[in-house]
């Protein structure tokens, strides 16, 4: 085995007894390490995501550094990492999960100070392994990494990186040693990953909610039931996990029995079963973020022009301008805490399945319960016109 295959393979890490703090919680997170696209172009959907989004390649593995299983680049853009990664053979496993889902989030990996602990934590308590605890090394440091399986394909990579300083993981090359790196077409407004959403099967959320509290030491959030989330046709359930103090949030759904098809059953039809629904990108300036989404071409959900019409009396006073936000059709939503801005992108592909949040939190800690009625109104338009409804 050559070194360029160690870097890329790793090495397993023996079981070990695991020594810890006084106090120390096992399963400690510090929050999204990155999340990993599954598609069937890697470079293409990279480029969407660099001059549509405004990210930045910054780091490149495949059959040019060696690697000839599949090709992923990382994309940055502030606190937010994606990986984007495309199969190269047809034998691949990745190969059939594009087949099956289209483009989709296979790994929502969390940053942990103590990868083994947190993996043997979660297998003492029932969780099924998706990789045993592995370290990988080059000139930067040591990252080890294990992963458990969630719901559908999806799984939950453990990274511990604290003693590593290179661009993002030993095997991979800074993206501009190999390819040109696009000009003017970054964007300095997403900061980081706010939360991701998982769509399950009717029955199943209740299943998953268990899962996180009881193998990963999770707690629930906030809870909303079909009578929060509904319209004349479709509704859902929700429950919002969240994790690390905070840091992580996990809102899970199923659908509900409706008079038509709800977005969830029509996410779970072309996806094939459960995934992540979408990620939501934390802004500080959404006016500005998604004027210039707009300008690049991005599609946005459309609420009525009424819909702004009581937003004063509704959500109360706010710093930003109420006809900015009407022209661009954000929405506003207030909690005991503060208020939030927020607008979803239509799918990121063909398929009705993922999309992108976009959200600005002045104090509000919730996820715009007042706005659901509007946006599932708005997502209903988009599945009538799709036939889906």
């Amino acid at each position: 085995m050559n070194p360029t295959q160690n870097i890329h393979q790793g090495h397993w890490i023996a079981p070990r007894p695991i020594t810890l703090l006084e106090g120390e919680d096992p399963q400690a997170i510090e929050g999204f390490d990155y999340a990993e696209f599954y598609v069937e172009n890697a470079r293409q959907t990279a480029m969407y995501f660099c001059f549509s989004f405004g990210f930045t390649p910054v780091a490149y593995r495949g059959p040019e550094t060696g690697y000839t299983e599949s090709a992923s680049y990382v994309l940055k853009q502030n606190k937010v990492t994606l990986l984007i990664t495309a199969p190269l053979k047809t034998t691949s496993p990745i190969c059939n999960q594009v087949a099956l889902h289209g483009m989709t989030v296979h790994d929502v990996a969390f940053r942990v100070p103590n990868c083994e602990a947190f993996y043997y934590a979660a297998m003492e308590k029932g969780a099924e392994s998706a990789m045993v605890p592995t370290v990988w090394q080059d000139e930067h440091g040591v990252i080890k990494k294990a992963a458990i399986k969630a719901y559908g394909d999806t799984i939950h990579s453990l990274v511990e990186r604290t003693n590593y300083s290179g661009d993002f993981w030993p095997g991979f090359v800074p993206y501009g040693d190999l390819f040109a790196v696009p000009e003017n077409t970054s964007l300095d407004g997403l900061i980081v990953i706010d939360h991701m959403v998982a769509n399950v099967q009717l029955g199943k959320m209740e299943h998953w909610v268990k899962y996180y509290e009881n193998i990963l030491g999770f707690s629930q959030f906030l809870s909303f039931s079909d009578d929060d989330i509904s319209t004349e046709y479709s509704a859902l359930m929700s429950k919002v996990m969240t994790g690390g103090h905070g840091k992580i949030k996990l809102p899970i759904n199923e659908p509900a029995h409706g008079k038509r098809k709800s977005q969830i059953e029509e996410y779970l039809e072309f996806h094939n079963g459960p995934g992540v629904q979408h990620l939501a990108l934390a802004t500080n300036d959404i006016i500005g973020v998604v004027r210039e989404l707009k300008s690049r071409g991005i599609t946005f959900l459309n609420v009525p022009k009424s819909y702004y019409d009581d937003l004063p009396e509704r959500v109360g006073p706010i710093k930003q301008d109420l006809q900015q936000l009407a022209e661009l059709g954000i929405l506003v939503d207030r909690d005991e805490d503060g208020y939030l801005l927020q607008l979803f992108t239509k799918p990121l592909h063909d398929r009705p399945t993922i999309f992108f949040e976009i959200i600005q939190r002045q104090g509000s800690k919730g996820f715009g319960v007042g706005n659901f009625k509007a946006l599932f109104e708005a997502i209903e338009r988009d599945q009538e016109l799709r036939g889906n409804l």
